[in-house]
C-alpha cells in the first residue's frame, strides 16, 4: 500500500510540474507577443525592453547568473508613417503591403507599370520605362519571377541605372514583413503588395518613412551550475522579432519566436531546481531576425569555449501543432539524433521526428559550421505556420501542442546522453 500511495504521489507532482510550466510558458509567451514590446523589433526600444524582461525571468528562475552581451546592430526601420492608396483605395499596412527591409522611405504619387510576365521581354521592358507615361513609375511584378530575372530586375534598384521611381513586389497573402538584410538602405523603394490590391491598378501613392538606426543589442545568457564544470549543454533561442510597420502595427511574434524563448525560460526553471551533472547555458539571442547577427557575435566572442559544449539546443517556432517535429542537425551532432530518435520512439513525444537539411536559417546554424554539436528544432506546418512573419502570429493564433514534447525529449536526451567530446 505504501509503495502505491508514494507512486501515486509522484506521478502527481509530475502532473503538477508539467502544468506549472505550461502556466509559465504561457506567461511569458503573452508578455512578449504584448504591445508593450511592440513586436521586439529596434525601434522604439522593444527588443532592448524585451532583454530586460527575460534578464528577470531567469534571475526569477533561480540560475546562478545573467550575464548581458552587448553587440552592434545597425537595422532600418519604420516606425513613423506608413500609408498606402491604389487608385484611390487606401490600403492597409501589415494586410495588403508592407515594406522590403532595406527600402527607404517614399512620398508621392506614381504611375505604375505591370510587367509582362507571359511574354517577358527584358530589352522591351527597358524601353517602355524610358518612355515618357512611365517616367518615375513604380515597377510591379510577382516577387519569385523577379528572384528568377534578378539581373535584370537589380538594375531597377539603383539610381542611374534606369529612370523608374521604385519596384512593388506581390506576394500571396497574407504578406510577409522581413528584417534579414536591413543592415543597409538601397537606392529606391521596394513595397510588398499582395496581388488583389495591386491588380489592374494604374497609379500609386504612398506616403512611408523610414529610419536607419545605430544601436547596441543584447543577447541575454544565464547560467545554472552543475556538478562538472569541463563540459556544458547549451539551450537557444532568438527573443527578437520584426518589430513595427508604422506608428500603429507592430509583429507580435508569438510563434517567432515568443514560443522558443518561453520554453528555454522554463528549461531553466527546471533545472534551476533539479542539479544537472553539466553546466547549463541557455542563451537568449537578439538579432536573429536581422541575419543572425546575435548568434554570430557571441560565437566569435563565446564565453565558454565551444569546444566544451556536448550539445546545443536551439529552439524556435514551436508554438504550433504539428504532430511530426521538424529537426536539422550539424555534422556532429548526428550521433545525438540517433539518441532523440530512440527516445522518441520509445516514449511517443511526437508521431514522429522530420530531419530537414542544414540551413541558415536560425541561430544554430553559427555553431554547426564551428563543429559544435546541434540540434534545431521548429514546429512547421501546423495551424498557426501560416502567419509566420505577418501581423496575425500573435497569442490568439499561437499553438501550444509541442512545448510538452519539445521539453520532455529534450530533458529525457540530457538524462540518457553518453556522450564525450
Amino acid at each position: 500500500m505504501k509503495k502505491t500511495v508514494t507512486t501515486i504521489l509522484m506521478v502527481l507532482a509530475a502532473t503538477m510540474v508539467g502544468a506549472q510550466d505550461l502556466t509559465h510558458y504561457k506567461r511569458v509567451i503573452k508578455e512578449l507577443s504584448s504591445a508593450k514590446y511592440q513586436g521586439r523589433g529596434y525601434a522604439k526600444d522593444g527588443a532592448n525592453k524585451a532583454g530586460k524582461f527575460l534578464q528577470r525571468e531567469f534571475e526569477k528562475a533561480g540560475v546562478d547568473e545573467v550575464t548581458l552581451q552587448p553587440f552592434k546592430l545597425d537595422i532600418n526601420t519604420f516606425c513613423g508613417k506608413m500609408k498606402m492608396w491604389a487608385d484611390g483605395r487606401k490600403l492597409r499596412a501589415g494586410v495588403d503591403f508592407s515594406m522590403r527591409e532595406y527600402s527607404p522611405g517614399v512620398k508621392g504619387e506614381f504611375p505604375v507599370y505591370h510587367v509582362d510576365t507571359l511574354n517577358y521581354d527584358a530589352d522591351r521592358m527597358f524601353a517602355d520605362l524610358a518612355r515618357p507615361e512611365y517616367a518615375n513609375c513604380l515597377v510591379a511584378c510577382d516577387f519569385w519571377f523577379t528572384y528568377k530575372h534578378r539581373k535584370d530586375f537589380s538594375k531597377l534598384q539603383k539610381a542611374g541605372e534606369c529612370p523608374n521611381a521604385g519596384l512593388i513586389y506581390t506576394w500571396e497573402a497574407p504578406i510577409k514583413f522581413f528584417k534579414a538584410y536591413g543592415e543597409k538602405v538601397v537606392d529606391k523603394p521596394i513595397i510588398w503588395v499582395t496581388p488583389e490590391a495591386i491588380e489592374g491598378v494604374q497609379s500609386v501613392k504612398a506616403d512611408v518613412d523610414n529610419k536607419f538606426l545605430k544601436d547596441y543589442e543584447c543577447n541575454v545568457i544565464a547560467k545554472v551550475d552543475g556538478e562538472r564544470h569541463d563540459s556544458c549543454y547549451v539551450f537557444t533561442a532568438h527573443y527578437d522579432h520584426l518589430g513595427n510597420l508604422g506608428k500603429k502595427v507592430f509583429y507580435a511574434g508569438a510563434n517567432d519566436n515568443a514560443s522558443g524563448t518561453a520554453a528555454i525560460v522554463t528549461l531553466a526553471a527546471y533545472y534551476a531546481k533539479h542539479r544537472p551533472p553539466y553546466d547549463m547555458y541557455f542563451i537568449a539571442f537578439s538579432g536573429e531576425d536581422a541575419n543572425l547577427r546575435g548568434s554570430n557575435y557571441y560565437v566569435e566572442h563565446p564565453i565558454v569555449p565551444l569546444s566544451q559544449i556536448k550539445y546545443l539546443f536551439n529552439i524556435d517556432m514551436i508554438g504550433d501543432n504539428n504532430p511530426v517535429q521538424y529537426c536539422e542537425v550539424s555534422d556532429e551532432g548526428m550521433q545525438g539524433y540517433k539518441l532523440f530518435e530512440k527516445i522518441n520512439a520509445e516514449k511517443h513525444h511526437f508521431k514522429a521526428l522530420h530531419r530537414g537539411d542544414l540551413a541558415a536559417n536560425s541561430d544554430h546554424y553559427p555553431f554547426a559550421t564551428r563543429h559544435v554539436p546541434c540540434i534545431f528544432l521548429e514546429n512547421e506546418k501546423g495551424d498557426a505556420f501560416q502567419y509566420y512573419h505577418t501581423i496575425f502570429d500573435t497569442y490568439q493564433t499561437v499553438r501550444f501542442d509541442s512545448y510538452e514534447p519539445v521539453f520532455r525529449l529534450v530533458r529525457d536526451f540530457v538524462e540518457q546522453n553518453p556522450i564525450e567530446r
